[in-house]
């Protein structure tokens, strides 16, 4: 494997969660499924959450971020979980990016931000994860977009949009005694992903219109949605997508993380 591709893959995937029989693995066993030395993917990760926390610094460099920060609704000793796919997992993710500024701002308040996200995974496999056994108070889910994959430029979904909706009820039901905070899939640029060498080999493709069908079916439900679609669109101006047109750069991370914080203050 090219040093890109092993960042690549450090930066997206956690063996520790994708693979549960290995609980309790350890960093070398870890490191040697990428290929590396300990201490090489040490670095790599380190250097990843430095990435996310100099952006979680950055941002709250605002004061109109700061506040925002203050009044988010995580009470002192809080219990937060994230679910998730790609957008979610990376270590440059918004999550993460939020979990800094809570940390930097409010180091008292002991809230613990636990994020089970996992690169590649559908809603109808994170239905059998481990949010059950966690008891959170609050859950972030951003779920959806690897539901809508398809196979081929115009084939089918690989979840169907019926299942998608289903699942997301089951989900709720796996932590009935928290309070859950959709986040629905992020835009994507399309011209890059259709150009994009690898999902063309493999046969595989996304559609704008489907994370918007999944955005359309989140709005309708009675917990708090927050939309990161408009925040993700495009613009010949801002780099937001990594060259397969799908996952987010770290500006676009950030972009996500300015609507989540928005969002969430208000419901203090």
């Amino acid at each position: 494997m090219t040093t890109e591709l092993i960042s690549k893959l450090v930066r997206f995937q956690k063996p520790e969660l994708s693979l549960p029989y290995l609980n309790g693995i350890d960093e070398a066993h870890i490191a040697a499924l990428f290929g590396l030395e300990p201490d090489e993917y040490r670095s790599l990760r380190d250097d990843l959450d430095k990435q996310a926390r100099a952006a979680a610094a950055e941002l709250l460099t605002e004061p109109e971020i700061a506040a925002q920060v203050e009044r988010l609704p995580f009470a002192p000793g809080t219990r937060v979980v994230a679910l998730g796919e790609s957008s979610t997992a990376d270590r440059l993710s918004w999550f993460e990016i939020l979990r800094h500024m809570l940390q930097l701002h409010r180091p008292d308040d002991d809230i613990t931000l636990t994020n089970l996200a996992l690169a590649g995974a559908t809603t109808t496999q994170v239905l059998k994860g481990s949010l059950a056994f966690l008891q959170p108070d609050w859950v972030l889910c951003q779920l959806g977009a690897n539901d809508a994959q398809r196979l081929g430029r115009d084939g089918e979904r690989v979840v169907s949009a019926e299942e998608t909706v289903r699942n997301f009820d089951l989900l709720r039901g796996r932590a009935p005694q928290a309070r859950w905070v959709w986040l629905t899939p992020t835009d994507m640029d399309e011209k890059l992903l259709a150009e994009f060498p690898p999902f063309l080999a493999a046969g595989i493709s996304w559609r704008a219109a489907d994370h918007a069908a999944t955005a359309a079916a989140l709005l309708e439900r009675p917990e708090v949605v927050i939309d990161t679609i408009p925040a993700t669109r495009p613009t010949p101006d801002r780099r937001l997508f990594e060259p397969d047109g799908v996952h987010l750069t770290l500006a676009g991370q950030v972009a996500v993380a300015r609507v989540a914080v928005a969002e969430l203050s208000r419901l203090s």
